[in-house]
């Protein structure tokens, strides 16, 4: 078995990686910090946990119980990873950040986009994003991996296969995505609690939401980014617009063929005619797609739904750690959704 360490585990990405590793042939939890809930149960905390972690108590954070396990999933804020990963980086077999703190190449963009200098260089530059569909060569034998931003995997997975094959162009690139309220984390805010989101639909982060360099990053075109929060509990649904290159022969047809050719190995991926649901995507790590061709305004349009919390975040950090450690892909991780 290969032992993990959760840090930041009862945060819901954190229960999140519970959910999932205990589902997988190959890893144990044996450590899990949760340093405001240190001494708690987990399964107090989140009752669905009480089959699987029945005795599991949060801990407070310890390099030394950290150093002994195999695998160490991050599921803490932005600079707190910062921190912590230089004392792990080679001296435990894999980390894995669910964090943005190692996600942007060009360190230079932190400061603007998250309040923060990027204090670790060389860690930046030996982190490899986790996002498998398109980076699996260079997952492999990773020791360190970023995994990407919940908006990010759905837009970027819409988009990617597009822009390579030249059949969008990279400039004006329109992004609307909508999140279920899981995206904004466990700690009770106004913005988030029942009344406030109950029966409400409303945009945030307007121009300047700092997911917007990060799916630049990994499409290479530039992208006007809306997110928009969801009285659901999890799920995203990105719906990106852009132009054709070459209208005359771009069809809804053509756009789906693109993405099915793409994505046709892919254990996580469905291209289909219909418009993609968050609802079929609930506790997955699937990814469904769709696109259309309007002739009449010329725009192409690309859909994607996802688990915002499962191939979002937790699920997509296991399936990338999965690839780097040399075993099944698809360990721990389910294609069926919950429904209804």
């Amino acid at each position: 078995m290969i032992s993990v360490a959760i840090l930041g585990g009862s945060g819901f990405v954190g229960a999140e990686l519970l959910r999932l590793c205990d589902a997988h042939p190959e890893f144990e939890v044996t450590y899990a910090t949760g340093d405001s809930q240190a001494g708690t149960l987990a399964s107090t905390l989140y009752p669905s946990l009480t089959t699987a972690y029945p005795n599991l108590v949060f801990d407070e954070y310890s390099l030394e119980k950290t150093l002994k396990c195999d695998v160490v999933f991050l599921a803490l804020p932005h600079e707190a990873s910062l921190q912590i990963v230089p004392s792990l980086l080679n001296k435990v077999r894999l980390v894995v950040d669910c964090s943005a703190a190692f996600r942007l190449k060009d360190s230079s963009l932190y400061p603007t986009w998250y309040g923060f200098d990027h204090s670790q260089p060389e860690e930046l530059q030996a982190a490899v994003y986790g996002l498998p569909e398109l980076y699996r060569k260079e997952l492999k034998n990773a020791k360190l991996i970023a995994t990407p931003g919940c908006y990010v995997t759905a837009a970027s997975l819409a988009l990617a296969p597009l822009v390579t094959a030249n059949v969008i162009s990279k400039v004006g690139v329109i992004v609307d995505a909508a999140s279920g309220v899981s995206g904004a984390g466990r700690a009770l805010k106004n913005s988030n609690s029942f009344s406030a989101v109950n029966e409400d639909f409303t945009a945030y982060g307007l121009l300047d939401h700092r997911h917007t360099p990060e799916i630049e990053q990994v499409t290479g075109a530039q992208i006007l980014f809306t997110p928009h929060l969801a009285p659901m509990n999890r799920g995203i649904l990105a719906t990106c617009y852009a132009r054709p290159i070459n209208a005359s022969i771009t069809t809804t047809a053509s756009l789906l063929a693109v993405l099915s050719r793409t994505y046709a190995k892919e254990p996580f991926v469905s291209v289909r005619p219909a418009p993609p649901s968050t609802k079929a995507t609930l506790g997955t790590n699937s990814v469904h797609l769709s696109a259309r061709f309007d002739e009449r305004t010329g725009y192409v349009v690309v859909l994607a739904a996802i688990d915002n919390l499962t191939k979002g975040a937790a699920g997509g950090a296991v399936q990338a750690a999965n690839v780097a450690l040399g075993i099944d892909e698809t360990f721990g991780l389910t294609k069926v959704g919950l429904y209804p």
